[in-house]
């Protein structure tokens, strides 16, 4: 054999040492024949243990947090309300002292009716400034056309200062809140000149 020739042609222990450190055609690591099947099998069983443990306790605590995330949210449906009820507390405290300080012993009772009266408006008003800062807002009825998705006829009257089918007066305002309706507007429409 020529010098260059034993360089190109591997020896056979050579071979057999690659062989048994290379990965087989399955891609899978050669288990070291120190090992046998049982011990094989037995780690791969404590691993199999593992592994379902582990998907066991996520799919335990993603349980868990499901049941949080309920009960969270039945909480907050639950005293959803409360922000809208903390602001009217302060229109209820108002209408009882107009109540109050409506009737005043030794006054005239014009003086007590007009007392009671603006302490009534100031309420009101303070009440309806609520409503718009939570976006209820009245939806304007009288005088615009009649719109059945936003007001409810209760009745038709000729009219000669309205036309037909327009609002003459409305027996309850309508509210919007947000973009939905939130109650019609009760009206009543110009059927047209009386004849």
């Amino acid at each position: 054999m020529s010098k260059d020739s034993k360089h190109e042609q591997p020896r056979e222990d050579e071979v057999a040492e690659q062989a048994e450190t290379t990965p087989s055609s399955e891609g899978e690591a050669h288990m070291p024949e120190d090992e046998s099947i049982e011990q094989q099998l037995e780690r791969a069983l404590a691993e199999s243990a593992d592994l379902r443990d582990k998907v066991l306790r996520v799919a335990a605590e993603f349980e868990n947090y499901k049941k949080r995330m309920e009960r969270e949210r039945a909480t907050m449906l639950k005293y959803a309300g409360e922000p809208i009820f903390r602001e009217l507390l302060p229109v209820v405290d108002n209408l009882e002292r107009a109540v109050n300080q409506g009737i005043v012993d030794g006054l005239d009772p014009e003086k007590n009716l007009e007392a009671l009266r603006e302490g009534v408006e100031l309420t009101l008003r303070n009440l309806l400034g609520i409503l718009e800062k939570f976006e209820v807002r009245p939806v304007s009825s009288a005088g615009e056309p009649f719109d059945p998705n936003v007001q409810e006829a209760l009745a038709m009257e000729p009219s000669d200062s309205v036309p037909a089918n327009h609002v003459i007066s409305e027996f309850e305002k309508g509210y919007s809140y947000k973009d939905r309706l939130l109650r019609a507007a009760r009206v009543v429409v110009s059927s047209g000149a009386a004849q």
